[in-house]
């Protein structure tokens, strides 16, 4: 019996031991990047809104707001009862040819979740694209929801510019960023965020990495403002050693304003005051939860910071793709639509792929959501051609 025993715990030490060897060898794929050392840490290290090893947001923000453990949060995201967090059949959804669309019109399509394709002022931007149908290290963690993957990096012209906002799974996705090597001209990101793209063999003559309030001219009339937002960061168990970011687009015609992952707080009324008012603006509008509830905003709040921002239209995001929180697919939905009513801004909701002009033409957009989701191919847009 003693031998037994013996036998079982050297057993068990074993599959331990290959357990963690596995682990910190899964842990060595490019994927997960790369911290900041040498003098980028330098660099990070002279800003003001680094501290103690690690980035801060303007104000405090804990990230977990009821008395669970983390541990014990995310067990029951996972394992908890929940109400409709995915569609249950294919979301609605055009696939527009991008390559297609004149260059000269000041567009936005959202291509799903915080990803978009934007022309402004003749420049074609990336805005935190994802074209994996997985958003998260693990396969099949988050997959993205049916019928919504219809882009991938074979279906975007050249692009001027690509804007990251920060380096969470569903914002800086690997195999979209070394598909896109080729075409990308210049890459926008927060300090230290650069260093997964030098990992990731990108010539860092074309990443540009700044710091809260500062501006890359894009062109001499195009201008990226780089603006706080409330969040954190990190691909593996270190948090907060690159920076998220908002982007503001300011060209002599149009103002943009793309919040990135964001709690509420007093920077969009900053923001709006220094920059506004904007023509449109893209919010943070789902993945949220009680539990933290200062790390993104729910539909509610991101209302108000589009009055804060005094926004002329607002259209949601961080939703319509992937299911990060356990509320229904469709909630942001319906409660963004019930928040803007009677309020400043238009509220417009455009299915994925579908291009919203920015030139003042008549455009409408229907609750698309309230059909549920079906069993359907995807439309083409007027005038796009079959892939």
């Amino acid at each position: 019996m003693k031998r037994f025993w013996t036998r079982l715990i050297m057993v068990c030490v074993g599959i331990a031991i290959l357990g963690v060897v596995s682990v910190i060898t899964y842990l060595q794929h490019p994927m997960f990047g790369e911290l900041p050392s040498g003098e980028r840490l330098a660099q990070i290290e002279r800003s003001p809104n680094y501290a103690h090893s690690a980035f801060h947001n303007q104000i405090d923000t804990p990230m977990r707001t009821t008395d669970q453990s983390e541990w014990s949060m995310w067990m029951e995201t996972i394992l908890g009862e929940k109400g409709q967090p995915r569609p249950p059949g294919a979301v609605p959804a055009i696939k527009t040819d991008l390559k297609a669309l004149d260059p000269a019109q000041d567009l936005v399509v959202w291509l799903g979740h915080s990803s978009y394709f934007v022309q402004l002022d003749g420049q074609r931007i990336l805005i935190d694209p994802v074209f994996s149908a997985n958003a998260a290290p693990i396969p099949a963690a988050n997959r993205a929801f049916e019928g919504t993957s219809l882009y991938g990096a074979d279906d975007v012209p050249a692009i001027d510019a690509l804007l990251i906002s920060h380096d969470h799974y569903d914002h800086l996705d690997y195999p979209t960023i070394q598909a896109l090597k080729p075409k990308v001209r210049q890459v926008i990101v927060g300090l230290g965020v650069g260093a997964h793209f030098e990992a990731w063999g990108y010539d860092m003559r074309t990443v540009r990495e700044a710091d809260w309030n500062e501006v890359v001219a894009l062109t001499p009339q195009l201008q990226i403002h780089v603006t706080p937002a409330r969040h954190y960061s990190g691909r593996t168990f270190t948090r907060n050693q690159s920076l998220w970011v908002g982007f503001a687009l300011v060209s002599p015609e149009r103002r943009l304003f793309f919040s990135g992952d964001s709690g509420y707080a007093p920077h969009f009324a900053e923001i709006g005051q220094r920059l506004g008012p904007f023509d449109w603006v893209a919010l943070d509008a789902g993945q949220y939860d009680p539990r933290w509830a200062n790390v993104h905003m729910n539909p509610e709040q991101a209302a108000q910071a589009a009055e804060d921002l005094r926004a002329k239209v607002l259209t949601p995001a961080h939703a319509g793709r992937f299911s990060i929180s356990p509320h229904d697919w469709d909630d942001p939905f319906k409660r963004i639509t019930a928040a803007s009513q009677g309020r400043a801004y238009a509220l417009w909701t455009p299915e994925i792929g579908r291009p919203i002009h920015l030139d003042g033409r008549a455009q409408s957009f229907t609750a698309w959501w309230e059909n549920g989701a079906m069993n359907t191919q995807p439309q083409l847009a007027a005038g796009a051609k079959e892939k």
